[in-house]
């Protein structure tokens, strides 16, 4: 006859509650919270954002030749590092005429940036270029450009700040130029000219 095989008799180990376990009252509690919290994401959303009526779909009517260009220090400091001439650059971007814009937080963030940025600082104290007057608070030169593009969408953003570009696609029909592979580049203009 040979020897019998015991086999293990499974379901013999105590079981215990996991800590996740919905039985528990700390996670009857959190249940709770998270339940109210979806119940007021459902209300229903009263007021509704006014869109810009020069808005066609994504494109932007408002946008015409001269074109507005609304300039970051990040965008400033590329092309110093490129050796671009501002303007020359834009225009031979667009295939138009540009008014390269700064703003007061722009500058007061170049001016904190010191030695190492003097030369971006000079471009941007040239008198050829608009100057724009900030009535907020701080100078925080992101948030003051993405305010300013939300309410009047006339401008062209230049900027080569990874955070400010993803801040301004989220806003329809306002192009952003850059600097990239020793010329500028302009992204979702469009009559802009295919590479």
């Amino acid at each position: 006859m040979g020897v019998q095989k015991r086999t293990r008799k499974f379901a013999q180990v105590k079981r215990l509650i996991g800590q996740r376990d919905s039985r528990l009252k700390k996670n009857q509690a959190k249940g709770e919270i998270e339940g109210k919290k979806k119940a007021k994401g459902d209300e229903i959303v009263r007021e509704i954002p006014q869109v810009s009526s020069s808005l066609f779909f994504q494109y932007n009517t408002a946008l015409i030749p001269p074109y507005s260009v609304l300039v970051d220090t990040n965008f400033l400091s590329h092309s110093v590092q490129h050796k671009l001439e501002l303007l020359k650059t834009m225009m031979d971007c667009l295939y138009a005429k540009c008014i390269p814009i700064i703003t007061d937080c722009v500058m007061a963030e170049l001016e904190k940036m010191g030695q190492k940025y003097r030369i971006a600082l000079q471009i941007a104290r040239d008198e050829r270029w608009e100057r724009l007057r900030c009535d907020h608070k701080g100078v925080y030169a992101d948030d003051c450009i993405v305010d300013r593009v939300m309410k009047h969408k006339i401008y062209i953003v230049a900027t080569n700040d990874r955070d400010l570009k993803r801040r301004i696609r989220k806003i329809p029909g306002v192009p952003i130029m850059s600097v990239a592979r020793g010329k500028y580049v302009i992204e979702r203009l469009p009559d802009a000219p295919e590479k």
